[in-house]
C-alpha cells in the first residue's frame, strides 16, 4: 500500500480490483487469495486501503477488544433502514440496543415462543398437505414465509397476511441488489423509492395491527412508549426500528435455513443422528439439533462480510493499522480457516458436541462478536430450533433442484431455488 505504515503487509496483484467488481463468487474468490497471504492480509480497491482480518485472535482483537476503535460508520441497509438500530453508530446505537436489549435475551424470547409455535404449525400444515400430493415445493420460498410470519406474528400477534408479504418481498428485492461491499456511509446508486413505500406502509400496518391486541406485543410496545417520553423517537425513528426488526431479521434466518436443508439432502445420515440422539424434547435431542444449527452457521454464516472503519491507529498482529483504514471481517473465510477447524470443508455437526474441543476465541463468529454482535441472533437460533424440532421427525425433504452455487451479497445465499419433495416420515 502507499502508507509506509503499510509498506509492510501483503499486497493482491493489480487486477484485484478488476475480479472484485466482476462480482458474484469471485467476491470470495479475491478475498480467498488475500488470507492466503497472512491472517492480516492488506490490498487495495481503486483508491480505498483496505485491511482484511481473517486470524481468530485478531477477529477477537478488532470486534471484542477494540470496538471504539474499529466502528461502524453505516450499513449498506442505511436506505432501506434508515436510523435503526443495525445502521445507527456512536452514542446513538447504545441508546437504541439498551432499549431493545430486554426483547431479545433467553428470558425475553419466551414471551414469544407461543407465536413461533403458531408459524411452525403452518409449515407443518402446508407440508403435510404437500407430501401427500407428491409435490415439488420451493422450500427455500416456505422458509422465507415462515422466518417473516414469525417475525409478524411476533410484532402484532397476528398471523402474516397477503398483502403485508407482497410488500416486504418487493422490498426484499431491493436487499437483495445491495452488492457485497457497499460504500461504507451506506449510499448505493439503487432507487429504494419504491422499497421504502413499502416499508412505510408494513410499518403503519405493524402499528396498527398492535394496538388492536389487548396485550400490545414487546418490541411495538416498548417502541411506542418510547416515543411518547423521548424526544429522539421520532415517527421516523419508530418506523426505522420496526424494519429493522422485519428486514434485517428473516432474510437471514430463511436464508440460514435453505443451506440446512441442502446440506441434509447432501448428508442425510445427520437427520437420523438428530432423531436417534433422545426422544422428542430430550436434552439429548435439542443438543444435537443446536449442533446442527451452528455447523450450518459455520459453514455459510448470517454475515459474511463485515466491514469496519479503523477510526484511530492500531497494531494487529504486529502490523501498523492507519487511521481511516477499511478493515474487512470475513466469517465465512475464518469459519473455513484449516488452523481453526479441521476438515473445514466437511459438513460435521459432532464438532459441536465436543465440550473438549471448544473453538478458539474469535474463530466463530456466525452473527458477529463483541458489542455490536446481532441482537437477535437468541431469537434466530430459537426459531430455527423449534422449527426443526417439529418438522426434522416428520419429514425427509428430498432436493430436486438445487441451486448451482452460492450468490454473494448482503448474505451468502444459495443463488437459486431449493425445490423438493417432502416425502412424510416413514415413506
Amino acid at each position: 500500500m502507499a502508507t509506509a505504515a503499510h509498506s509492510v503487509l501483503p499486497e493482491l496483484d493489480a487486477g484485484a480490483f478488476a475480479r472484485w467488481r466482476s462480482g458474484g463468487g469471485r467476491v470470495v474468490d479475491l478475498l480467498g487469495e488475500a488470507r492466503e497471504l497472512g491472517p492480516v492480509a492488506g490490498f487495495r480497491l481503486g483508491d480505498r486501503q483496505v485491511v482484511l482480518v481473517t486470524g481468530a485472535s485478531q477477529v477477537q482483537q478488532v470486534l471484542a477488544k477494540s470496538p471504539d476503535t474499529y466502528v461502524k460508520r453505516g450499513h449498506r441497509l442505511k436506505p432501506l433502514l434508515g436510523e435503526g438500530l443495525l445502521c445507527a453508530a456512536g452514542e446513538q446505537w447504545r441508546r437504541q440496543r439498551k432499549l431493545l436489549q430486554s426483547q431479545f435475551t433467553g428470558r425475553g424470547i419466551k414471551v414469544y415462543e407461543p407465536q413461533i409455535r403458531a408459524a411452525v404449525a403452518a409449515v407443518a400444515e402446508r407440508w403435510r398437505a404437500a407430501a401427500a400430493a407428491g409435490e415439488v415445493r420451493e422450500i427455500d420460498a416456505d422458509l422465507r414465509y415462515f422466518s417473516l410470519d414469525v417475525i409478524w406474528r411476533s410484532l402484532t400477534a397476528h398471523p402474516l397476511d397477503p398483502e403485508t408479504h407482497r410488500r416486504l418481498v418487493s422490498a426484499g428485492d431491493s436487499f437483495a441488489a445491495i452488492p457485497a461491499f457497499a460504500p461504507a456511509t451506506g449510499d448505493t446508486a439503487i432507487d429504494f423509492r419504491e422499497a421504502n413505500e413499502h416499508v412505510d406502509r408494513v410499518a403503519e400496518r405493524a402499528i396498527t395491527l398492535a394496538g388492536e391486541t389487548d396485550e400490545q406485543p414487546g418490541v411495538v410496545r416498548v417502541l411506542l412508549q418510547a416515543a411518547a417520553e423521548l424526544p429522539e423517537y421520532t415517527e421516523r425513528l419508530v418506523r426505522d426500528e420496526l424494519m429493522t426488526v422485519v428486514v434485517a431479521g428473516y432474510e437471514t434466518t430463511a436464508t440460514a435455513l435453505s443451506w440446512l436443508f441442502l446440506l441434509l439432502d447432501a448428508h442425510p445420515e445427520q437427520r437420523d443422528l438428530v432423531l436417534a440422539a433422545g426422544p422428542a424434547g430430550s436434552a439429548e435431542r435439542s443438543a444435537a439439533i443446536r449442533a446442527l444449527i451452528d455447523e450450518t452457521l459455520r459453514l455459510y454464516p448470517v454475515a459474511w462480510l463485515m466491514p469496519r472503519y479503523a477510526a484511530a491507529p492500531d497494531t494487529l498482529d504486529g502490523i501498523p493499522i492507519v487511521a481511516g483504514t477499511t478493515v474487512l471481517l470475513s466469517p465465512y473465510l475464518t469459519h473455513r480457516d484449516p488452523e481453526l477447524w479441521p476438515d473445514p470443508e466437511e459438513f460435521r455437526p459432532q464438532r459441536f458436541l465436543d465440550a473438549e474441543r471448544r473453538p478458539a476465541p474469535g474463530a466463530y463468529l456466525p452473527f458477529g462478536l463483541g458489542p455490536r454482535a446481532c441482537l437477535g441472533a437468541q431469537f434466530a437460533v430459537r426459531e430455527m430450533a423449534m422449527l426443526l424440532e417439529e418438522v426434522l421427525p416428520a419429514f425427509r425433504a428430498e432436493v430436486r433442484e438445487a441451486p448451482a452455487g452460492a450468490g454473494y451479497g448482503l448474505t451468502v445465499h444459495p443463488d437459486g431455488p431449493v425445490r423438493a419433495v417432502l416425502h412424510a416420515a416413514g415413506e
